[in-house]
């Protein structure tokens, strides 16, 4: 999927939007991509001299990763809030230059609940693992 693609199943727009194209595999991962360029509005000031991509940005970037595997018409209307972060781990910075790819998964649903896992890499180097949860509210 590409950037309009997502847009017809996330409703995050302008600078949040931050997955640049996703794939769903045969196994329902979502693989998800996200290229930092190093002008993105969550490295200004964090830091100056050594931009590092946020852990609570991060999170967001596999929690819009694993959205796209929600069905269309049950994420349609709903707003995806999140309801927890868990055993969540960093390894690795993100740096600008760098191309994030995300390996997510739905684990459990619970309407309006989805528990799901996933994992951040920078060339094939771990940089995130987490557990999270959202709820879809109308």
């Amino acid at each position: 999927m590409n950037k309009k693609e997502i847009e017809n199943i996330l409703p995050h727009r302008n600078s949040m939007l931050l997955l640049d194209e996703v794939i769903v595999d045969d196994n329902n991962i979502a693989h998800g991509i996200i290229n930092i360029r190093g002008d993105e509005w969550f490295l200004d000031g964090h830091f100056p001299e050594n931009p590092v991509v946020p852990g609570v940005v991060q999170c967001e970037m596999l929690a819009q990763s694993v959205c796209v595997l929600m069905p269309k018409e049950k994420i349609n209307g709903c707003t995806p809030y999140f309801t927890g972060l868990n055993n969540v781990k960093f390894k690795n910075p993100v740096k600008p230059g760098d191309k994030f790819e995300t390996e997510c998964e739905i684990v459990k649903e619970k309407v309006p609940f989805v528990f799901a896992k996933g994992k951040g890499y920078v060339n094939g180097k771990l940089c995130v693992v987490a557990e999270f949860s959202f709820a879809l509210i109308k």
